[in-house]
């Protein structure tokens, strides 16, 4: 296992040996094993083995399972059998993972030098492993860089919501736990007492009812170690910026940005949900905070940073980061924004070539987030849907969850229970205000 080396195909160029990893099933990775292969990569991948749609994609050299309650073993295996240049994870937990591993690796001592080795060429400096995965800390170190952030608190209890109320800060709040993605650890309090409720919930999202919930009805074991080894959350509270959502992903090396793209939200999933529609914007802003960031950190590979642009000023407040791929990632821009070509060009040792846009239109479809989304927008927005892969298109058509008969049942139980209630509701019947 050795960083730096390369292997090459029959004209004599470098072809990088990329391993993938995902938990989640979501459609970024396929989007990523396609375009890095188009790029002159040689992807691998250790995921789900069943249902994942990296299988409709047939451009993985080698799958292997991702184990839910023995990870790290995994993880170790598919490394071993394909001798990977770097590793590229596509969501939180997968990075968890290799943080967790290089730890062990350390500790082995010399025998496991080039294991820890990979981890840190791929990822970067392991001194920022905790900082990447702890809100309150990366933002903490963003402010120190000149970053503007909301005002932010780490709770150890829901009383230090009373403290944080003393000291003048407006409601509604926002709660949020480490560990968790998609949205699902993110809370918007309007009072203290549901702030306290937010607390509360968060605090158990690792518990045994959510846990053998999602691993029978979802059919996603992972949430059983966490359970099993009693996580409970680090959880923050910050100041709620009212204005619209916003995000950028980056692709560095040793601190350095290679190439990027910054999008503004223009629908998604909710409030806090995942973005379906954005636009591609130039933010100074935002581009300068990556910079800083992956230079102070020392990151490389993949990451993003959420942020809110306040209505009233135009001030741009950085939220979280994403120490992983995001859906951006795979989108080539053009230059210094195709992330793509920008990470084969490093691998490979060769300069980075000129990629024509796939699209000019500032509107962008997320696919297949954007397929229920009954924006305005999408009608004029560029469908990132890959018509090359039919088998994909049609494989992320269908949910993972939703192929679960117990998830089938569960959803109409609960649709069911939602109509009732309405049904008994004061307000029904009554004409829309």
């Amino acid at each position: 296992m050795q960083q730096g080396d390369v292997v090459t195909d029959s004209r004599g160029t470098a072809v990088p040996r990329i391993l993938l990893t995902d938990t989640t099933r979501w459609a970024t990775p396929a989007r990523i094993a396609i375009d890095l292969t188009k790029a002159g990569c040689a992807v691998s991948a250790v995921c789900p083995t069943e249902g994942h749609p990296l299988l409709a994609t047939g451009v993985v050299k080698h799958m292997f399972p991702y184990s839910g309650l023995r990870p790290l073993k995994s993880l170790e295996h598919a490394i071993n059998a394909t001798q990977p240049q770097i590793i590229v994870p596509s969501d939180d937990r997968g990075v968890n993972h290799l943080h967790e591993l290089h730890a062990y690796a350390r500790n082995l001592g010399a025998s496991g030098d080039k294991l820890a080795g990979l981890i840190e060429y791929s990822l970067g400096a392991p001194e920022s492993y905790p900082i990447v995965s702890a809100r309150c800390e990366l933002l903490t170190i963003a402010r120190e860089e000149g970053v503007r952030i909301p005002d932010t608190k780490h709770l150890k209890s829901a009383d230090d919501l009373e403290s944080w109320q003393a000291a003048g800060h407006p409601l509604p709040w926002v709660l949020k736990g480490d560990g968790t993605f998609g949205g699902k650890g993110v809370k918007i309090a309007d009072t203290p007492a549901l702030a306290r409720k937010y607390f509360a919930e968060i605090s158990s999202m690792f518990g045994a009812v959510r846990a053998i919930k999602r691993a029978m009805v979802n059919r996603d074991p992972f949430w059983l170690r966490p359970w099993l080894q009693n996580h409970q959350p680090a959880i923050i509270v910050q100041s709620h910026i009212k204005g619209r959502p916003a995000n950028c992903a980056f692709v560095c090396w040793r601190g350095e940005v290679l190439a990027g793209i910054a999008v503004e939200v223009v629908a998604s999933e909710g409030t806090t949900g995942p973005a379906e529609i954005v636009r591609v914007v130039d933010n100074p802003e935002m581009s300068l905070a990556a910079e800083r960031l992956a230079r102070r950190l020392n990151l490389s590979g993949f990451f993003g940073l959420d942020f809110m642009i306040e209505h009233a000023s135009g001030a741009t407040y950085m939220i979280e980061m994403n120490p992983r791929c995001t859906p951006l990632t795979h989108l080539q821009l053009g230059k210094g924004r195709d992330m793509i070509e920008a990470l084969a060009a490093q691998l490979s040792g060769r300069p980075v070539q000129a990629t024509t846009p796939i699209t000019l239109n500032e509107l962008i479809a997320y696919f297949p987030q954007s397929n229920q989304c009954k924006s305005e927008f999408l009608r004029s927005s560029f469908q990132d849907i890959p018509h090359g892969e039919p088998a994909l298109v049609e494989d992320l058509l269908r949910p993972w969850p939703g192929r679960s008969f117990l998830y089938q049942v569960l959803a109409k139980v609960t649709g069911f229970a939602a109509a009732l209630r309405a049904r008994k509701s004061p307000q029904a019947g009554l004409p829309p205000t």
